[in-house]
């Protein structure tokens, strides 16, 4: 059986002491998990080893740690792929020289094959790998109000919602707040203030939601607070962390479509008015202008922009970020004065895809995070049979046919991108009933 070396990462703030490493050595399967590791050396070595586990399945998300700099469910982690990783793989290259620190610096010295258990970043330890979820995890999920405020008046039965809006949700709906996103949040580092990448995950399971009535009321919330969706940094580790595939930036980046696009709202923090400059030198020139960005954010999105008022103080207090850059050689004063050229050609094919992509009459940007359907074939294999699904798709295949069911009086909402048809459903029936009547 493997032998494996664990580095438990302890502190316990009643003695009064730093953090240190304490080290064990374990006898367990290659496909046991870390958290198997850690309860056999709390129940035959130390049992003072602090950690939170319940279900290990996976599902509760109580076990979340840091397994050589990378945050993930300790019950989800095997051994044998513990210790195959470096320290930081994935955003945080490991430089490890081989030998192991006593002490609790910051130094990576992670020697190959040893397994370095830590407990997640952004938030206080209570003790050893036990953090305090509520001081800022769960302090922000009650920020986002993480509950649907249904539409008025409420149906007489239930809500039937559109199959693809179900599909849309479900990938933020697979979230099991486990916290590991916000362990290695890059803008929480910065910014303790910021709402973070799981409680804006969960925000849009209810802003993507057809039955909630206050859509345009979290939009704007989150889109006015400096800490709200335009304080993320598009870093990309939360989408790395996390071991359900939620892609909370993914959800954020859709809360600033929905906000600045479908909505309107022209946020205080210059976001969307940036989002916008930014997409246009693309369109225009093929390559971000980076002099002409600034001004286009705060001025207006075009070449008078620069011009404003406002963006006359950002550019006077960027001068000096400037000067600096051009002293250093990082900032060619030519291309920050005309920008960089991308040949005809290219910026012709550039400006096609552009059109293709503005041209559609609908964004289609749903979470595919599952199809919907069982057994779906692939339409675009070759010689897959095409089909289309099932009135009913969780109706085993053989069953007789359910009875007709009165007239639902239940509200059904319009898919995303769809008007609501109701008013002219209903005016189209009561013409069919008058003229039958007749």
């Amino acid at each position: 059986m493997p032998d494996y070396t664990l580095r438990i990462r302890r502190f316990d703030p009643a003695s009064g002491e730093a953090a240190y490493w304490d080290e064990h050595n374990v006898e367990l399967g290659e496909r046991n998990s870390v958290l198997d590791a850690i309860l056999k050396i709390r129940d035959e070595v130390d049992g003072s080893v602090g950690i939170r586990c319940s279900c290990q399945q996976a599902i509760c998300g109580s076990c979340g740690v840091r397994m050589n700099g990378k945050p993930g469910l300790a019950c989800n982690t095997h051994l044998e792929e513990a210790a195959a990783r470096g320290h930081g793989v994935g955003w945080n290259p490991g430089d490890s020289d081989g030998t192991i620190d006593d002490g609790a610096g910051s130094v990576d010295t992670t020697p190959a094959g040893v397994i370095e258990v830590e407990p997640m970043g952004n938030m206080p330890v209570i003790r050893d790998l036990i953090v305090d979820m509520d001081a800022v995890h769960w302090k922000k999920i009650q920020r986002v109000t993480p509950y649907l405020v249904n539409k008025e008046p409420v149906p007489e039965r239930e809500y039937i919602v559109p199959h693809e809006n179900m599909v849309d949700v479900t990938q933020s709906m697979a979230c099991i707040q486990c916290g590991a996103c916000v362990s290695d949040c890059l803008s929480m580092e910065i910014d303790p203030l910021f709402v973070g990448p799981a409680a804006l995950a969960k925000a849009y399971r209810f802003v993507g939601d057809p039955r909630d009535a206050e859509h345009l009321e979290r939009l704007h919330d989150l889109s006015q607070d400096p800490h709200g969706i335009y304080d993320c940094t598009h870093c990309f580790n939360c989408i790395d962390a996390c071991p359900k595939g939620v892609a909370p930036m993914s959800q954020i980046m859709r809360l600033r479509r929905r906000a600045g696009t479908d909505y309107g709202i022209v946020d205080r923090n210059n976001g969307h008015r940036h989002e916008e400059a930014f997409v246009t030198l693309v369109r225009d020139y093929g390559l971000l202008n980076e002099a002409e960005l600034l001004p286009r954010s705060y001025g207006g999105n075009s070449w008078w922009g620069k011009f404003h008022p406002r963006a006359g103080a950002e550019l006077l207090s960027s001068l000096s970020t400037v000067v600096t850059g051009v002293i250093r050689h990082k900032i060619s004063p030519k291309i920050a004065m005309f920008g960089h050229k991308l040949d005809k050609r290219d910026l012709g094919s550039l400006k096609r895809i552009y059109g293709e992509v503005e041209g559609r009459d609908r964004r289609y940007e749903l979470n595919l995070y599952v199809s919907g359907y069982e057994d779906e074939p692939e339409p675009d294999r070759e010689g897959a049979p095409q089909r289309t699904p099932p009135l009913e798709p969780s109706m085993p295949a053989g069953e007789p046919e359910a009875p007709v069911s009165p007239p639902d009086k239940s509200p059904t909402f319009p898919g995303p991108g769809e008007d609501d048809q109701t008013g002219a459903d209903e005016g189209a029936d009561t013409s069919r009933g008058e003229s039958e009547n007749s």
